[in-house]
């Protein structure tokens, strides 16, 4: 069933560029493209699972994900960016949260004074 998906996603992204460059794409290639992609995918489970095994940890994190992307400089970028936006937006989150809380608290302490 994954398998499936990755094949209609190839397709897919196939027509585009076929559509684009004026290049069509043969069912075999798409066939190929399809299976290389899924055992790419298989091989990146694989290496970040022993990543972060090697780190003795049991739940993979960006530090393995940038260790994956180590060797393209354009992707272990992006990445970089993505988990710097997240770890933001986190950090926003949480103060949000602790600052309700204190809200409350004091609203409560205030209340049973009263």
């Amino acid at each position: 069933r994954l398998k499936a998906a990755v094949h209609y996603t190839v397709g897919c992204l196939c027509e585009e560029v076929a559509s684009d460059r004026e290049m069509p794409f043969s069912k075999q290639t798409i066939a190929a493209i399809s299976e290389l992609t899924f055992r790419q995918c298989e091989t990146f489970a694989k290496d970040l699972e022993m990543f972060a095994r090697h780190a003795k940890r049991s739940t993979i994190n960006t530090e393995d994900v940038k260790l994956l992307a180590r060797r393209s400089n354009s992707l272990l970028k992006y990445i970089t960016e993505k988990n710097e936006e997240l770890t933001q937006f986190n950090t926003e989150q949480k103060s949000k949260k602790k600052k309700k809380l204190e809200d409350d608290n004091t609203k409560s302490v205030a209340a049973a004074a009263a």
